[in-house]
């Protein structure tokens, strides 16, 4: 969950001139390759406002929705009729991490996090790509594609519907 929450709020900081930029939402398409060569590929759209709101919609290859709130992250899954609800013991500030990364060169920025390194593949003012590996060291890369940036997005599209007959997990 940890890695959601990371891709959803670092996916709004490093957009457009990386260190400006207030609302981000984008088609995704989100890799992900083990030890083994095995890859797992989701797809989705994601968009998330300042300071820390992001709504990650996986489409397939399972429906899902994960909200990410400021102190706290709610997975919606449909298909197992729940949703955990999960605190977060600290206020995590992506848009100041973003703000200090590294140019590495002409399309990448460098990002430090939770001593992992994140590489973000910019085109101008557009995020391409976001790679690093998780804590099962998978390689995980996320592509954007269909772009919305600063186009206000309003605060209640962050509010989770989750329908009453539901199970809550909270963690």
């Amino acid at each position: 969950m940890r890695k959601l929450l990371f891709l959803a709020l670092i996916t709004v900081s490093a957009q457009a001139s990386i260190q400006n930029i207030q609302y981000f939402e984008a088609n995704f398409t989100q890799n992900i390759v083990d030890d083994k060569n095995k890859t797992i590929t989701y797809k989705g759209y994601v968009k998330a406002a300042k300071p820390q709101y992001a709504l990650w919609q996986y489409k397939s290859p399972v429906n899902k929705q994960v909200y990410i709130l400021p102190h706290k992250i709610i997975v919606v899954e449909p298909e197992l009729e729940q949703a955990i609800i999960k605190r977060l013991g600290n206020n995590f500030d992506f848009f100041s991490l973003m703000k200090n990364a590294t140019k590495i060169d002409k399309q990448h920025y460098i990002a430090n996090f939770r001593e992992k390194k994140y590489l973000l593949t910019m085109d101008k003012d557009r995020l391409i790509s976001i790679s690093y590996k998780d804590e099962f060291d998978n390689s995980i890369n996320i592509e954007f594609t269909n772009e919305k940036i600063d186009k206000k997005i309003e605060k209640k599209s962050f509010i989770p519907k989750i329908p009453k007959d539901y199970d809550l997990i909270r963690e």
